[in-house]
């Protein structure tokens, strides 16, 4: 049985975490004199109310159980990007509810898909508030939340198994908080590292820290209309591919590399064929470019390597118009908006592990009719994956091509032509953020109906929760004890 106080509890804990950051971007917005310091000032101590009542009126919790996370880790992203639209609202201009809500869930799912056709025009504290989104929700608010609670029985795990796939917990042999420790100290150490070198390559320490948020979260926000292509400057562009590409790599891994241990992102046979999948498509598309002369090779190779690391990541930040491209790199390009980064990193869409899996389990099953006497198992850096783990693999993928066609059909129906309701689909459910058409590199949602948004956001929420616990809760919920 799940009790109501335990999931109201935490939700406070969750609300006080988000009270934080609006109450930092209401300062940065009164220090610059700003007009959104009210609707910051009243957001965060709306959020801050709402979150200290459970803390002061329920009991206190020694113990959840499973159930009781999944809920908790469920309906705290969804009641998170409802107070995360508040602050856009109230300030208005080109949030409208369905504009607020959107863009509050695409910050906190990291997908960075915008309804904007003008970032420059808000304030800085408004600005930081949208890249904070991003950095609340790339490790997960869950996890930050688990980070500063006090360890209790069954807290950590609860919520840590609701939260982390099965797949990304194969790489960790320790407990929960450890790993949450371990994560986090990753996530923190590249956001410093990128900032620090964003400065000194140009940028100022306002715009270095919002896109060091945005590219370590793989979420793809930035504070320029044109994003870096507004910079036009190659330091800053490798810099950033660099730091899009680590963080869409397991943070186990990174952390095992940053502590030189054996297994690494450079010795994982996973991690290595991620990369080497990912530099055939950068060499595919610059190929392409350079035999149709959209550039000349050395701007086929900067442009192609920068889009393709910046959606196989999920980050989305952009320094060309792709939608003029050719339609084979536009394909290729599809097609890593869905294959997407690994899991245990930040980055979302169907994960590379996934795929890999997927395909040796073919393989697998390929050796077992030409050799029916045959035991074959199939491994991943010299672990034996479960059958049962191979099945809810493609049980996975199944669920996400399905949920991917169901709203690319949903969109068609609206009038909305093929290719944006393609791409705006796989977008969406893999927080990728650009797509093609009219919501291609260099344009944004806003043109969409208000319904489309709606459901796109749905879209971008079973993305990041990864559709099957969304899925489960609902079955926990509606079931027939």
């Amino acid at each position: 049985m799940i009790r109501t106080r335990v999931v109201i509890k935490y939700l406070g804990y969750i609300l006080l975490f988000n009270a934080l950051f609006l109450f930092i971007s209401a300062v940065i917005s009164f220090a610059h004199g700003e007009n959104s310091v009210s609707a910051l000032l009243f957001s965060a101590l709306l959020t801050a109310s709402l979150g200290s009542f459970p803390q002061i009126f329920v009991e206190k919790i020694e113990e959840i159980s499973f159930h009781e996370g999944l809920v908790i880790s469920v309906t705290g992203w969804i009641i998170t990007c409802i107070v995360g639209m508040i602050p856009y609202y109230i300030w208005g201009g080109e949030f409208t509810l369905a504009n607020a809500l959107f863009e509050s869930v695409s910050g906190y799912t990291t997908t960075g898909a915008s309804i904007l056709n003008n970032v420059e025009v808000l304030p800085k504290g408004l600005l930081f508030w949208r890249s904070s989104t991003s950095f609340i929700g790339g490790v997960g608010i869950i996890l930050f939340v688990l980070l500063v609670l006090p360890e209790k029985k069954g807290v950590q795990s609860s919520f840590y198994r609701s939260e982390v796939s099965d797949l990304s917990k194969m790489s960790f042999r320790t407990r929960s908080r450890h790993i949450i420790r371990m994560i986090v100290t990753v996530y923190f150490t590249l956001i410093i590292v990128e900032t620090i070198l964003l400065k000194l390559f140009g940028m100022t320490f306002f715009d270095a820290i919002c896109h060091s948020f945005s590219t370590v979260a793989t979420a793809g926000f930035s504070t320029k209309n044109l994003s870096i292509a507004a910079y036009n400057n190659i330091w800053i562009e490798v810099v950033i591919m660099l730091f899009m590409l680590v963080s869409s790599m397991h943070f186990g891994l990174v952390y095992a590399s940053m502590t030189n241990k054996k297994i690494n992102i450079f010795t994982s046979r996973p991690a290595r064929m991620y990369m080497f999948v990912t530099f055939i498509g950068i060499m595919l598309v610059a190929f392409q470019l350079t035999q149709e002369k959209v550039y000349g090779l050395g701007e086929s190779l900067r442009y192609a390597a920068f889009q393709v690391i910046s959606l196989v990541s999920t980050t989305g930040l952009v320094t060309a118009d792709t939608a003029k491209w050719p339609l084979f790199s536009i394909i290729l390009l599809l097609y890593y908006s869905m294959q997407c980064g690994m899991v245990g990193s930040t980055a979302g869409g169907i994960k590379f592990d996934r795929i890999y899996l997927f395909f040796a389990s073919v393989r697998k099953q390929l050796k077992s009719i030409i050799h029916p006497e045959g035991i074959y198992v199939v491994k991943m850096d010299k672990k034996i994956i479960d059958h049962g783990l191979e099945l809810q693999i493609v049980t996975f993928i199944i669920a996400y091509l399905f949920t991917m066609m169901i709203t690319t059909l949903l969109l068609a129906a609206m009038g909305i032509d093929g290719m944006t309701s393609l791409s705006a689909s796989i977008a969406t459910i893999g927080n990728v953020g650009p797509g093609f058409g009219e919501v291609s590199s260099f344009g944004n949602y806003g043109q969409l109906p208000n319904t489309a948004k709606y459901i796109l956001s749905v879209n971008m929420l079973l993305g990041r929760l990864e559709i099957m616990n969304v899925f489960a809760l609902f079955l926990l919920l509606f079931r027939k004890d």
